[in-house]
């Protein structure tokens, strides 16, 4: 185990260390509720749609780009909240099962054309991630707590797919990424619950 670990971190370029710091430097910020995380995700994003497409996650890749455009979204979004003061706030149950549904279908649509026309390692995996990472994306931007729970469940296969792809270092990225919104959403719902009245 040690000396997989080793043979990893030796083989970890420099270009994807920066790519874990900046990612956790993102994650640090949006726990802090700063918005100066769109500007470290969105470099940590760029660099890894090249790290996705060599370890042969094509979603990932994708999700990258994805996330380098939610970026600027968040940015500007996170602007003017902080100009409006506006708080954390929730969804109703009915929507969460509804986005469930829609990420079931399009993981499905996306794992079959996958299977089909790549060579993706995971296809239903790197689908399903990429979909409820998406959606997790857009819940941050628009300050909602359940974004902590569906990072949780993405991280938790994203450690997965990385490490059995041979890239450790990322999927300790990933690992520290859950622990990071496991403490989110704890300290997010207290937030939340100190805003309301």
């Amino acid at each position: 185990m040690i000396d997989a670990l080793v043979r990893a971190l030796r083989g970890t370029s420099a270009f994807e260390a920066l790519a874990v710091a900046l990612g956790v430097l993102y994650v640090l910020l949006v726990y802090k509720r700063r918005r100066l995380c769109w500007i470290a995700g969105g470099a940590s994003s760029l660099i890894y749609i090249y790290v996705a497409a060599q370890a042969g996650l094509p979603m990932q890749s994708a999700l990258q780009c994805y996330y380098v455009l939610m970026a600027f979204y968040g940015w500007h979004s996170w602007s003017r909240s902080e100009q409006q003061q506006a708080g954390i706030a929730v969804w109703p149950l009915r929507r969460h099962l509804l986005a469930l549904l829609a990420i079931g279908v399009l993981s499905m649509l996306t794992a079959h054309w996958l299977q089909r026309e790549t060579h993706a390692a995971w296809p239903y995996l790197d689908s399903l991630t990429t979909w409820v990472s998406l959606f997790a994306t857009w819940l941050v931007a628009r300050m909602k707590l359940e974004n902590w729970l569906y990072w949780i469940g993405s991280d938790a296969v994203m450690v997965f797919l990385f490490a059995k792809q041979g890239y450790l270092f990322t999927a300790g990225l990933f690992l520290t990424y859950l622990v990071i919104a496991a403490f989110g959403f704890v300290e997010w719902r207290r937030q939340y619950r100190l805003q309301s009245p």
